[in-house]
């Protein structure tokens, strides 16, 4: 397994393609945004996409938008009538994502919304089938409590970089809140009985856990 980066090409011959539009945009977030690393890029997107194919969700959550890439591969998957909403804490994002969003072949399926997901989440009247939660890593555990009662039965939830390059196995130094953020939260999810859970170790992590 040293071949790594053979290894990932291989895999990327032998997987769906991504569209023209989603190839457009990662590059562009290459080009114009600082940590272009945190798009998902097309190995998890497929999978993203995938996963909503399986699990048919009606109200898909996401927090952390970024440019936009899992937001599309998501909506990319849902059936007709879906709604995917995406949360960007970060406002100086905007003037980026959102023509990547409005411009898509799946607009109609998102709703962008720059907010705090944790305080406008809860005014919300939806009950979630699925949600992607990829946003500020100190605040993980959070954004499972508050999730976990506006998730259907049966419903999943991803998260992502829950490896953390590694760090997660390390003791983390007293200013790293975000190895902290991580490490608390797979603490959480392994003790609750609540749910069901699997962690992945794609790109810097990625964990499945279902409501029961």
């Amino acid at each position: 397994m040293q071949e790594t980066d053979e290894l990932d090409e291989y895999i990327l011959r032998h997987i769906d393609e991504e569209s023209e539009y989603l190839k457009a945009l990662y590059r562009d977030t290459h080009v114009k945004l600082l940590r272009p690393r945190m798009a998902s890029g097309h190995l998890q997107g497929r999978l993203l996409k995938m996963l909503v194919r399986m699990i048919r969700p009606r109200h898909i959550l996401e927090i952390g938008t970024y440019s936009g890439y899992s937001a599309l591969c998501m909506a990319e998957g849902l059936e007709p009538g879906g709604r995917l909403y995406t949360f960007e804490i970060n406002d100086e994002q905007e003037d980026f994502t959102r023509p990547w969003i409005d411009n898509s072949p799946w607009a109609d399926r998102i709703e962008f919304i720059i907010g705090d997901a944790l305080k406008l989440v809860p005014e919300m009247n939806v009950t979630f089938d699925m949600a992607f939660v990829d946003g500020d890593k100190r605040r993980y555990t959070d954004y499972y409590e508050m999730l976990l009662p506006r998730l259907a039965d049966g419903g999943y939830i991803v998260a992502d970089n829950t490896l953390w390059d590694g760090h997660v196995i390390e003791k983390p130094c007293p200013q790293d809140a975000q190895t902290r953020g991580i490490m608390d939260f797979n603490d959480r999810i392994a003790t609750d009985p609540r749910v069901e859970k699997v962690i992945l170790p794609l790109r810097d992590g990625l964990t499945l856990i279902r409501k029961k």
